[in-house]
């Protein structure tokens, strides 16, 4: 039997924290799996890259590695970027097994999480305002695969729900609609005394530091409602077990994917242009670059000036059938079709997502 390694694939991020944090998890994943090797990389923008981490767990000895996005949400990212990587070092190396895990989805431990985020903020906040009288804000990532986006919609619908708010908002920090500014200046119409603003992102990073920021700018513009501010994900130790889950099915074969909604595979209302596109990586030029001086600089020494590069677009399939995904609402060209709605009035297209205005 070949030897078994397990690679923790994440993003990657210019902001220190956000790696800091995505290590913790790494970190706290290989503590529930004592039996295998655990190795962890990055897609872009910070090292180890994803082929250090498979370096790391070939020289150990395997031969058959489990995969997991360490991402919530299978859109791009999962679906295309990431089996690129590994599809292309598994050619490369004769006699490697690389099976790929599903990201976490809505799991109704991340669920539990959120819950206690939430449950936190209300307790910072000022004085008693029922759950009636509250409106809960989940703010997502946002990409250009629909069903990532419905997976933050079903999210919030399931916390409005099963914890008794007033009302829920969702909205998104950048390449769908509505964002974050546009989202909060409705919720405040409703009336509502109180707002929680969630994050439901894994980690920190220029994003969830961008939708606090502006969700301070608008509590300012409306002192009579009381904003509060919820934590992230983070590394929770029911988070932990859920990416344990992850590696252990994809072991046992029991790794669903909701296929029959992936934009790649069916004619998605609204992107049925997208149907079969090829499997391109869109990120080999921003590998391992940014969170300090030495990483600011690609391949060819040029600097790379897209700060605000810090996005996820997560989704796979078990089997070997990976999509692409391309987007160019980001600050440099990785050859993406754009969203077909990025015109809305709501979105990144007439919208600056750092302004209000």
């Amino acid at each position: 039997m070949s030897k078994i390694g397990v690679m923790v694939c994440g993003h990657g991020s210019r902001d220190v924290e956000a790696i800091s944090e995505f290590q913790t998890v790494a970190a706290g994943i290989a503590e529930r799996l004592p039996q295998y090797p655990v190795a962890s990389g990055f897609l872009e923008f910070a090292r180890p890259i994803i082929r250090d981490g498979l370096d790391k767990l070939w020289d150990h000895g395997a031969r058959h590695i489990l995969a997991v996005p360490g991402m919530l949400f299978a859109a791009g990212h999962v679906k295309n970027d990431i089996p690129s990587v590994l599809n292309t070092y598994a050619a490369q190396h004769p006699g490697l097994t690389i099976d790929y895990g599903r990201d976490l989805a809505v799991d109704l431990r991340l669920l539990q999480v959120a819950a206690e985020r939430i449950e936190a903020a209300e307790q910072r906040g000022r004085g008693q305002v029922s759950r009636e009288d509250t409106l809960l804000a989940v703010v997502g990532r946002g990409t250009s695969d629909p069903d990532a986006n419905s997976n933050i919609s079903k999210v919030a619908r399931m916390l409005w729900e099963g914890m008794g708010f007033g009302w829920s908002e969702t909205c998104y920090s950048g390449v769908t609609f509505p964002l974050v500014g546009p989202g909060l200046e409705h919720a405040v119409r409703l009336g509502y005394r109180r707002i929680i603003v969630f994050p439901y992102f894994l980690f920190t990073g220029v994003l969830v530091k961008r939708i606090y920021r502006i969700a301070d700018q608008i509590a300012l513009r409306y002192p009579e409602i009381e904003f509060l501010k919820a934590d992230y994900l983070k590394d929770h130790p029911l988070v932990l077990d859920a990416f344990a889950d992850r590696v252990q099915e994809t072991l046992t074969g029991e790794n669903l994917m909701n296929c029959g909604l992936c934009k790649y595979r069916s004619q998605v209302l609204g992107f049925e242009a997208e149907v079969g596109l090829a499997q391109r990586s869109h990120h080999h030029h921003v590998e391992g670059i940014g969170t300090d001086g030495d990483r600011q600089h690609g391949p060819n020494g040029h600097r790379h000036h897209d700060q605000d590069h810090d996005h996820d677009h997560g989704h796979d399939h078990d089997h070997h059938h990976h999509h692409d995904h391309q987007d160019r609402d980001h600050g440099h060209d990785h050859d993406h079709p754009p969203h077909p709605h990025a015109g809305h009035r709501h979105g990144p297209g007439k919208r600056n997502p750092d302004n209000l205005d």
